[in-house]
């Protein structure tokens, strides 16, 4: 069985850890998300809705933003 800790029992280097990860998971959706509202849908790979809602939902530790970076974009 586990026992589940609250925020004011992890380590200074735990909570620390997490600030910077979440810091730059959220920076990359914003990136991702600006790229995907200024650039036109015939330079995105699939559609532009379903591609901002998996950015927004299915954010999993970032690996869909920079799914949509790496291979959602078209090269011009």
């Amino acid at each position: 069985m586990t026992t589940h800790r609250g925020w004011s029992q992890l380590s200074p280097a735990t909570r620390r850890a997490i600030k910077v990860t979440a810091a730059v998971e959220g920076a990359v959706k914003v990136v991702a998300l600006v790229d995907l509202a200024r650039r036109p849908a015939s330079q995105v790979r699939g559609s532009k809705p379903v591609w901002a809602g998996a950015i927004i939902v299915l954010n999993s530790a970032g690996l869909v933003p920079l799914a949509y970076l790496v291979r959602g974009r078209r090269r011009k």
